[in-house]
């Protein structure tokens, strides 16, 4: 029995470990261009760093940035040790990345940062039949017309972001257009870009679309990370 329960264990020990493994950040198709169902990971941005032998600012600078009093840098926080340690899951958003990296990123996966027009429509405008939202409406949120089930201060509440596979789904099938992290948007301003959706600090009223901001381009920091977009022929 007891050689029985070891074979059970070791089993189950080796299917908890490769469950990242299969993981596919699948490509939600609109119109004209189609977007990550995903914030890109840590998984995806690390293996695209190895395959290249990429060392983000984060990493070469000897860490990213948090908000304490004023802007703060951490040792050792990075996209790989976002919180200076190994990350609970590397299917956790890929932070600690500027709008300059993450444009490299999804240019060598073949894609582009998306812009905020349509980073937007995927995130509010309901496009295909759903059981849960009306088809060609535009909500106020990426959950619809109330701030809910997003990883947002006072809703799921989790006071860090979380494995993008464990958040519920919004607005045509995408996952965590709201909350968790921000996401870098291809509108630029002078040396500042485009953050969009708010991360886990803020509450649910800022994933609104109104609720998007400026950042500089070159800033990395544990609230910020992606997603791409890819143009359909």
């Amino acid at each position: 029995m007891c050689s029985y329960k070891k074979i059970i264990l070791t089993f189950l020990i080796f299917i908890y470990q490769n469950i990242s493994y299969a993981f596919v950040n699948e490509k939600i198709n609109f119109e004209k261009f189609s977007l990550n169902k995903y914030e890109i990971t840590i998984k995806e941005f690390k293996r695209y760093a190895v395959t290249n032998n990429i060392i983000t600012e984060a990493e070469k600078t000897g860490g990213g940035y948090e908000w304490g009093a004023g802007w703060e840098k951490r040792n050792n926080w990075n996209y790989q040790t976002p919180y200076g340690k190994k990350p609970v899951s590397e299917l956790e958003p890929a932070v600690h990345i500027s709008r300059f990296e993450a444009d490299k990123y999804c240019k060598y996966v073949g894609g582009r940062l998306p812009t905020f027009k349509e980073w937007s429509f995927a995130a509010y405008t309901q496009n295909f039949d759903s059981d849960k939202f009306k088809k060609g409406t535009t909500y106020k949120y990426p959950s619809g017309n109330e701030a809910k089930n997003m990883n947002s201060q006072g809703l799921l509440d989790y006071n860090k972001h979380v494995d993008v596979t464990t958040l519920p789904v919004g607005i045509n099938g995408l996952v965590a257009m709201g909350g968790n992290v921000w996401e870098w948007i291809d509108d630029q301003r002078g040396q500042n870009s485009l953050t969009a959706g708010a991360s886990w600090w803020y509450g649910g009223s800022k994933t609104s679309k109104s609720g998007a901001q400026y950042k500089p381009s070159d800033f990395y920091a544990i609230y910020v990370g992606f997603r791409c977009a890819f143009d359909l022929n």
